[in-house]
């Protein structure tokens, strides 16, 4: 069963309820108010029979006025008295001889009964006669309740009409209506299967109707899914292809000197070292393979502890100046004292990761600067070299999975993956800090690492 006609039938029976609710009220009303006003005109009755009626001595009824009675032919009235015995009645009755209601004819007080005499439906009042406290009999005024049978049928058969036709005009009407407010669904289940047949993340869903409704922010999610797997896959073929390409190399190269040893049947030291450099290289590739499919899962476990962020930078400064020897100055013109709540070996992970790509790509001669202070309520890092730089339009993909900047920038043996800056965005992300990047071709990038400063409540005394 299709959405759209499951729909239809739900709001039509919706439609139906309604109706049955409003159909059962309006009959209990003109229900009651009939009966309201049968039982008024009998009241009113009675007590015009009971004004000509007096009592002998003997305890007989009387009849000294004949009233001035406004009785109709649904309207009638029979006295009876202590022995069951009928004493008068109206005279369109004819024959009848028999109580209007034999049951509460008997009744000890005043009350409103319907029977049913001679096929005939009536609502009668019964009001018990006394005389010095003792019963001398019952009155009984009954009315046809015919009109009002009649009323209650046409009132049925009216509500049963407009409830089916309100109905089949609801079911129409939503029909017609749903089928305008889910065609949205209708295009995005074509689009779908247009894109997993003909294999396109390109395509969009059009949008028809506003944006700000439900299926307007569902065809807009849609759309922006598409965009984000599209860009995902595009990045995961460029990982690819770049994977392959740096397991190729070092894959060459050791399959190279291992084939000049077996030619030369000796043991070349520099053919060696070679083999040794590439397989690291190979090391860290795997390395931070693993490492990001970890962050992508979250199961990266960070420790966090108090981490003296000044004692931190110094320790990469002086490991870094190592890397940087001769070829590029490594300056340290900032440092603050500063606590922070992080993990101490990730956070040198990525401090190694900044510096060391500052170091790798600013050219001999050229300077790198490193600076620890506080900014408000963060501490704040930086890591400035006076490279070549990023190409402005790789700049707001950096941080991005698998993405590469280097296709302007030379590769070199300890070149990286495109993994190392994600891995660091998250890190800091899961600190809750930001890292920004600024840099301008030829003159140099800058990295500046925003992390929360570790409040005193933080602190227990042994810290």
């Amino acid at each position: 069963m299709s959405l759209r006609l499951r729909l239809t039938i739900l709001y039509s029976a919706i439609t139906g309820g309604i109706l049955l609710i409003f159909g059962i009220l309006l009959y209990s009303l003109v229900n009651i108010l009939l009966v309201a006003q049968v039982d008024s005109t009998l009241s009113q009755t009675t007590s015009d029979l009971l004004v000509g009626w007096r009592v002998g001595p003997a305890g007989e009824l009387s009849q000294e006025t004949l009233p001035q009675l406004n009785l109709t032919s649904f309207v009638y009235y029979q006295i009876w008295d202590n022995n069951g015995r009928l004493h008068s009645s109206s005279p369109g009755l004819g024959q009848i001889s028999q109580p209007f209601d034999p049951i509460g004819y008997q009744s000890k007080r005043s009350i409103f009964r319907e029977s049913i005499v001679q096929n005939v439906h009536l609502r009668v009042l019964n009001v018990p006669l006394e005389a010095g406290g003792r019963p001398i009999g019952t009155l009984q005024v009954a009315a046809s309740l015919t009109m009002v049978d009649t009323t209650r049928q046409s009132l049925i058969q009216t509500i049963l009409i407009i409830a089916v036709a309100a109905i089949i005009f609801a079911a129409l009407l939503s029909w017609f209506f749903n089928a305008r407010v889910l065609s949205p669904l209708v295009d995005i289940t074509e689009s779908a299967l247009r894109i997993s047949g003909a294999d396109d993340l390109s395509q969009r869903i059009p949008q028809r109707g506003p944006e700000n409704d439900e299926m307007g922010r569902l065809v807009t999610a849609f759309n922006d899914t598409l965009g984000r797997l599209e860009q995902l896959f595009s990045s995961q073929q460029r990982f690819l292809a770049d994977v392959s390409h740096e397991l190729r190399t070092p894959l060459t190269v050791i399959k190279g000197n291992a084939d000049l040893m077996r030619r030369m049947q000796k043991v070349d030291k520099e053919s060696l070292d070679n083999i040794e450099d590439e397989a690291d290289r190979l090391t860290r590739l795997v390395g931070d393979l693993l490492l990001e499919a970890q962050a992508e899962s979250g199961k990266l476990p960070l420790h966090f502890a108090p981490v003296e962020l000044d004692t931190l930078l110094l320790e990469v400064f002086k490991e870094m100046r190592v890397l940087a020897r001769e070829r590029v100055q490594l300056k340290l013109p900032e440092i603050d004292q500063i606590v922070i709540n992080g993990d101490r070996d990730r956070l040198k992970q990525v401090l190694i990761n900044l510096v060391s790509n500052a170091i790798k790509y600013t050219p001999q001669g050229g300077e790198v600067f490193l600076s620890l202070g506080k900014v408000g309520d963060n501490a704040r890092l930086i890591v400035r070299d006076t490279g070549q730089g990023i190409p402005s339009e790789d700049l707001p993909h950096i941080f991005e999975r698998f993405y590469r900047a280097e296709k302007s920038r030379s590769r070199s043996k300890v070149g990286g993956f495109g993994l190392g800056l994600s891995i660091a965005y998250w890190i800091v992300n899961h600190h809750g800090g930001q890292i920004e990047v600024d840099s301008a071709e030829g003159k140099g990038t800058t990295f500046c690492i925003y992390l929360p400063l570790i409040k005193a409540v933080e602190l227990s005394p042994t810290d």
